[in-house]
């Protein structure tokens, strides 16, 4: 049994995040998560991809502000649960919680921090007759790690952001990069569509419009797709098959926890604290809904912080906890460490 103080169930920003905050408060934290490595979607999705809304960084890498929240945390010494998804709860009769993970891990902690993001995604693949075969062997529904490409034929399928900003990144990595879409007008950033227009005009991108892969070659590992364009049949030949068709978000288990759901996403109270109908469970980031909400990392930060200060509250009943801000208490990590502003030195000045 892992015993803790909040139970975070995802390792995305936001329940990175929270961990900080409630290292602040004296309170021990352990994540769960389906996937491997914490990060959520930035890892998972788009970890070489900028984001420009995070404040004081212009400019920083999903990659790389997983990294710097993992640094921020490591003093508060949380615990992880990976590559394993929370799939029942037991609320015990002293308002505390069990959570088991489908492996059977067990998880005690007095409250709940749900930061699952949108839920577990799943990509929707295209219904090509034995995808699934493939899918070690050349089809990838996610890019992790560009330079797994490099120098290989790669072929893309998808008319949305995705496909259009991933081809032009592996137009520097790859050998030859064919960008392949049922239509001829694209559902993307208006300068993406423009950087494909020009990269395929200097023969840097092959477009295939309109077409699909109606099939796919290879006995190892994929060796050519077959195409149906304009109505005619004809091969491609490739390393690398890339559907980007989107991904469906779903809440797993979680779903089933007696929660009230809104819209795939879980009901709180946002005047408060991001607590659900289940006091001692909240949820938090894009997980959550309520009047106003705003699906950014940003938000998910903020909703961490109140959630808690909420947990304090629920396990220190009627003791008043005095902020300080980090510049003025400095930061006590669970690991010994200290960090402090340098303090004033009075001086006389003759």
């Amino acid at each position: 049994m892992i015993e803790t103080d909040i139970l975070i169930i995802g390792a995305g920003p936001t329940g990175l995040f929270a961990v900080f905050e409630a290292g602040l408060l004296k309170l021990k934290c352990h994540i769960i998560d389906a996937l491997p490595q914490p990060g959520g979607q930035l890892t998972e999705l788009y970890p070489k991809k900028p984001i420009f809304d995070i404040p004081g960084f212009p400019e920083v890498l999903a990659g790389d502000l997983v990294t710097n929240l993992m640094e921020q945390i490591k003093q508060f010494q949380p615990g992880f649960t990976l590559g394993e998804r929370a799939d029942t709860i037991e609320k015990l009769e002293d308002g505390t919680f069990i959570v088991t993970t489908d492996k059977g891990t067990k998880h005690h902690a007095n409250s709940i921090a749900i930061a699952g993001g949108l839920g577990s995604f799943e990509p929707r693949k295209p219904l090509i007759q034995d995808i699934e075969f493939y899918e070690d062997k050349g089809v990838k529904y996610f890019i992790k790690n560009p330079e797994e490409f490099r120098n290989k034929r790669v072929v893309i399928a998808g008319g949305g952001d995705s496909a259009l900003d991933w081809s032009v990144f592996l137009s520097d990595v790859a050998s030859e990069v064919t960008l392949i879409h049922r239509r001829n007008e694209f559902r993307g950033a208006l300068d993406s569509v423009d950087k494909v227009q020009e990269l395929k005009n200097e023969g840097r991108i092959k477009l295939v419009t309109p077409a699909e892969v109606i099939g796919i070659n290879g006995s190892e590992h994929i060796e050519s797709l077959d195409i149906e364009e304009n109505g005619a049949h004809r091969k491609i030949e490739t390393d690398y098959f890339i559907p980007l068709f989107g991904l469906s978000p779903k809440l797993g288990p979680i779903a089933n926890w007696g929660l009230e759901i809104e819209k795939n996403a879980i009901k709180v109270d946002n005047a408060l604290d991001y607590q659900t109908n289940i006091p001692g469970i909240y949820a938090i980031g894009d997980v959550n809904i309520y009047p106003g909400k705003l699906k950014l990392i940003l938000c998910g930060f903020h909703e961490a912080t109140l959630m808690c200060q909420s947990v304090y509250q629920r396990m220190n009943p009627g003791k008043k906890y005095v902020m300080k801000y980090t510049t003025v208490a400095g930061v006590d990590g669970f690991d010994g460490t200290r960090k402090e502003a340098e303090k004033a030195v009075v001086k006389a000045i003759d």
